[in-house]
């Protein structure tokens, strides 16, 4: 009996080298254009760039994919980190600050981050250097500029344009090449709208790197601004011609969209992310011209 539990216990630990190998190869730096490089943890992305003068870092994504990421930078290319800048408050982006610090880290944030960060005591570095709408940050012969457009996702989340490779980073609140996730949860769909019109008015950008998903172009951006439009609006006309939930779940297709990944897994979770934000944050169903409203107080 024994030596069968020996032999049990060996198998399931070689059961196990797959997945711990396959966690090792899901961390992957890629270049991406000029000194501005991607890196991947699993299905979390986030950019760095490298200049002459240091290297700037932005979400540190989780304490292991951190400490992966600042051994890979130190073997590489042999700088010192100058800059860790935080796209936003959630936790999923922003574990593992103190992973990347060094003694000449300057760590940034925009102001509703940083202090959603101390307020709520999340275990990673602390912003000492934040901003109100914009700032930028020089590093040797390049530049980032961080611009807040308002709410869209989470607290204090901002757009990253790499300057002069002319590469833009945004996470979460711009997706390209996939469903925004699931339910939408800690979203604000017109905050996404707004914010996502207000960059595609700026100056167009080369290349867009999200914090998810896929890299692309200023096309690809217009498509997904398309779906979050039409998600928005299908979903409000409905609720205002009296359709409850499931009712907007079985009509509601959008079939235009269905080249997105995750299109037939998370649309319904889309719809009823929408329908959630108009009630919570719009209170359609305390409206007298909501059909639906008006039967439910009754």
């Amino acid at each position: 009996m024994r030596l069968i539990s020996v032999i049990v216990l060996m198998l399931l630990s070689f059961a196990t080298l797959p997945t711990q190998a396959a966690e090792q190869h899901s961390y992957v730096i890629e270049k991406m254009k000029d000194n501005v490089y991607r890196f991947t943890a699993g299905h979390y992305r986030s950019v760095f760039m490298v200049t002459d003068k240091g290297i700037l870092v932005t979400d540190p994504i989780n304490p292991d994919a951190a400490a992966w990421l600042k051994a890979e930078l130190k073997k590489r290319f042999k700088q010192p980190i100058r800059y860790l800048v935080y796209s936003h408050n959630h936790v999923d982006h922003s574990l593992g600050g103190e992973k990347l610090v060094e003694p000449n880290t300057t760590v940034v944030a925009q102001e509703l981050a940083a202090e959603d960060m101390v307020n709520t005591r999340l275990p990673t570095a602390y912003p000492n250097v934040t901003f109100g709408d914009h700032l930028t940050i020089n590093l040797g012969k390049s530049q980032v500029h961080l611009q807040y457009y308002g709410v869209n996702n989470g607290r204090g989340n901002v757009s990253m344009r790499f300057m002069p490779a002319n590469v833009l980073f945004v996470v979460d609140w711009i997706v390209l090449g996939r469903m925004p996730y699931k339910d939408l949860a800690g979203y604000d769909i017109q905050g996404m709208i707004h914010s996502t019109e207000a960059v595609l008015n700026e100056p167009p950008f080369d290349l867009f790197i999200g914090g998810h998903a896929d890299a692309g172009s200023r096309e690809d951006v217009k498509h997904y601004l398309g779906y979050i439009k039409s998600l928005y609006a299908k979903v409000r006309d409905g609720i205002l011609a009296g359709d409850d939930l499931p009712t907007l779940q079985k009509e509601i297709t959008l079939p235009e969209y269905s080249n997105l990944k995750m299109y037939d897994e998370w649309l319904k979770e889309n719809i009823a992310g929408v329908h959630r934000m108009l009630l919570d944050q719009s209170y359609f169903n305390f409206r007298p011209d909501v059909k639906e409203a008006q039967q439910d107080s009754m």
